[in-house]
């Protein structure tokens, strides 16, 4: 642990040098690239890992694990904190931080080039309404400088404003031909608001996605997992004539990427063309809406999912059965038990053991199953009284992506992040209270 608080300083002081270096670079280099912070940082740490080094010798035989440290951190830590700090800001396509290109006006700049002068204001009466300030000076607040070409924005810090002058806190870097102007689309911290927002809309979006999300995990880890053991079963007979032929054929659903195979599902169940709804047509039963009602839209992802997934129990239980001792069949024929009496009393429970972590983690994993819904059904159809981002199949992380990325969310990152962080606790709950009915603290203290 000391090793490793050692790196984590060592990982810490290079990147805030490098932070710094960087930062100091682009004011005297407004072109410089954003990638020399990582330039910097690695230049950082080859100088101060031989001094750490000098100074905590035994340090080096825990280098090692400084790759792990960092890729961790870059790849696991760092977007949880992003998430948990989003969740709790306005972050979105409108307040992204980002210079807003929309609103661009031209504008000069005074010989001392302190004064910023605006042509017009778009979409806004006066300039305090058009930079969007926080206070009526707009000091402190920031003005967006370009050249001609508009190719590198360069940002400048907001003293005083009068009429349609703009008077800066420092000159304008030397070097720079002002030519356009705009505003800067901030972000900032709202508390609590988003997951006030999620509450306050529950009964259109968060109760029943959840409820629906709940549902759908439930029941496929229930369908999957008794298809496979009864067809795991059956295929484990070595009696069976060309069980490896039909093994082969019934692990292909598995094999088929998903994508493929979901898009397949999608043109059979065309309410007007599938090959599924012609066939029912030809026994004189009513073409169903597969994909365009509610409920049986709910039905067809359980079904396409069955496709999908049974394959997997089939192949544990094929694979548990194997760790059967053959003698205990046996013992059970001569004792006059039924193939029945054999399943019930010696393959299932049995096989309990090897099963629980398979259902727990197939739960979790259709918990959050966001390719079968995306793939088949994009979370529709549409449902009457909800919100456009959260339609009848729509599930938490589906819900989660059509606020972050789709055009109904209006790319609201910050409510998807706060969605993010109300799906961790709940799975968080559910795996807790799944962990407690499978016994799994009871064994961990055994």
């Amino acid at each position: 642990m000391l090793a490793v608080l050692v790196l984590l300083l060592l990982m810490g002081v290079s990147v805030l040098i490098g932070w710094l270096l960087s930062g100091a670079t682009a004011r005297v280099l407004p072109s410089a690239p954003p990638y020399l912070i990582l330039v910097y940082t690695l230049g950082a740490l080859l100088v101060l890992m031989p001094v750490t080094a000098r100074l905590v010798p035994w340090i080096t035989n825990w280098y090692y694990l400084f790759p792990a440290i960092v890729f961790l951190a870059a790849f696991t830590v760092l977007p949880v904190v992003l998430t948990v700090n989003y969740a709790f800001t306005n972050y979105s396509a409108v307040n992204s931080g980002s210079p807003d290109s929309a609103v661009r006006t031209a504008a000069g700049l005074s010989p001392d080039r302190r004064v910023v002068t605006l042509a017009e204001t778009p979409q806004a009466n006066t300039i305090q309404e058009y930079l969007k300030c926080r206070t009526p000076t707009c000091a402190g607040d920031t003005l967006i400088l370009f050249d001609e070409e508009a190719a590198v924005p360069v940002r400048a810090k907001i003293a005083s404003v009068s009429g349609k002058q703009v008077t800066l806190t420092a000159p304008a870097p030397a070097g720079l031909a002002v030519a356009n102007a705009t505003r800067l689309n901030r972000y900032e911290y709202v508390g609590l608001a988003n997951f006030r927002e999620i509450f306050a809309k529950a009964s259109r979006a968060l109760w029943p996605v959840f409820l629906w999300t709940v549902i759908f995990a439930f029941s496929t880890v229930v369908i999957n997992a008794v298809a496979g053991l009864i067809l795991g079963i059956l295929l484990y007979n070595k009696r069976l004539k060309g069980r490896n032929i039909y093994r082969t054929l019934l692990f292909l659903p598995w094999a088929i990427p998903a994508v493929i195979s979901v898009q397949m599902w999608v043109a059979l169940f065309n309410q007007q063309f599938g090959i599924v709804n012609k066939t029912l047509g030809l026994l004189g039963i009513t073409a169903i809406p597969w994909l365009g009602d509610p409920l049986w839209a709910k039905i067809s992802i359980l079904l396409v999912n069955l496709w999908l997934g049974f394959p997997y129990m089939m192949t544990a239980t094929i694979s548990a059965l194997s760790t059967i001792n053959e003698d205990l069949y046996e013992a059970a024929s001569i004792d006059g038990a039924s193939r029945w009496q054999q399943i019930t009393n010696i393959t299932l429970p049995l096989l309990r053991t090897s099963f629980t972590p398979i259902l727990l983690s197939g739960f979790a994993f259709n918990f959050n199953n966001f390719g079968i819904i995306y793939l088949l059904t994009k979370g529709g159809p549409t449902q009457e009284g909800r919100e456009a981002t959260a339609q009848s199949t729509d599930i938490l992380l589906s819900w989660g992506y059509n606020t972050a990325f789709a055009s109904s969310g209006g790319q609201n990152f910050a409510l998807a992040s706060a969605i993010a962080l109300i799906i961790f606790f709940l799975t968080l709950a559910i795996s807790l209270v799944n962990f407690k009915a499978a016994g799994v603290f009871e064994e961990a203290r055994r």
